[in-house]
């Protein structure tokens, strides 16, 4: 078997004890399956750029932040040095993820350890412990696939409210572990109130949802669930038990901007005749 760099580094350093066989293979990474610290686990190496099929899109990276100024000049110039920030900026991506979405309380697999570009994370298990199944790969009748939509919609909001949007969600970047469905894959995840396509995508991200549940059966469900959800969460209004109806509207009601600007410069005016004059 034909071993990644990296992982022969965590053989090296005693992080993994044995690289028991490859699990799968995506568009961004390699996936095996590892024993580290005596249990089961999945050890995800990240292809290099020029190996992964699913580009750097403006998209997806818009609002991401290198550690400092230099950095980020360095990947707005595409320097030798900005192309090395921005690639580690990738490949850490999803763990930064999963750790802000494990304490938001989403259904993700439990991180253990990011070394030399590779992570070693939780084996998701069926319910015979073996390696659980994409959820795209599981046959279902419509009664249990419209309840799995309902959980990763309930997961979706608690992603939202975390201010997340995973960006390449579908059923095939769900496994159907023995106690429900886990949500993977985040390398193309982003914070919300960073990223102007944050709508669009968030309801590309649903619509996939969507289509697994009607393609289920499920030809009566209404379809507006990603719509109700942003204005929720634009609003301030969204919450992690926030139960969504797929029915919603948008509100038409005008906002009065005249009269908004009108009452930012009468707050501004009060703020200065309370200012304490110089002197």
């Amino acid at each position: 078997m034909k071993m990644p760099s990296g992982l022969k580094s965590l053989l090296e350093q005693g992080i993994v004890s044995e690289v028991v066989r490859p699990l799968m293979s995506g568009k961004e990474a390699q996936v095996y399956l590892v024993i580290s610290e005596g249990e089961l686990r999945v050890a995800k190496v990240y292809k290099d750029a020029q190996h992964r099929s699913f580009k750097h899109r403006a998209d997806y990276t818009e609002g991401r932040r290198g550690k400092s100024s230099r950095d980020q000049r360095a990947i707005a110039k595409g320097s030798k040095h900005g192309k090395e920030q921005e690639e580690l900026a990738w490949r850490s991506a999803e763990v930064d993820m999963i750790y802000r979405l494990r304490a938001a309380g989403v259904r993700v697999p439990e991180p253990y350890h990011f070394v030399d570009g590779v992570l070693v994370m939780e084996l998701v298990k069926d319910e015979d412990g073996n390696p659980a199944p994409r959820l795209g790969d599981v046959e279902l009748e419509a009664g249990p696939a419209l309840a799995i939509f309902q959980t990763l919609l309930r997961e979706v909001v608690r992603m939202l409210c975390a201010g997340v949007v995973h960006g390449d969600l579908s059923d095939f970047n769900v496994l159907m572990g023995a106690t429900g469905p886990v949500v993977i894959d985040f390398p193309q995840s982003f914070d919300a109130a960073q990223n102007q396509s944050a709508k669009e995508i968030l309801i590309r991200d649903v619509a996939n949802l969507e289509r697994f549940a009607i393609g289920h059966g499920n030809v009566d469900l209404p379809q507006r669930h990603a719509h109700e959800m942003w204005d929720l969460y634009a609003r301030g209004d969204l919450k992690p038990d926030t139960l969504l109806t797929g029915r919603h509207r948008p509100s038409e009601r005008r906002v009065d901007l005249r009269g908004l600007l009108q009452e930012l410069a009468d707050d501004e005016d009060d703020a200065r005749r309370r200012r304490p004059s110089a002197g």
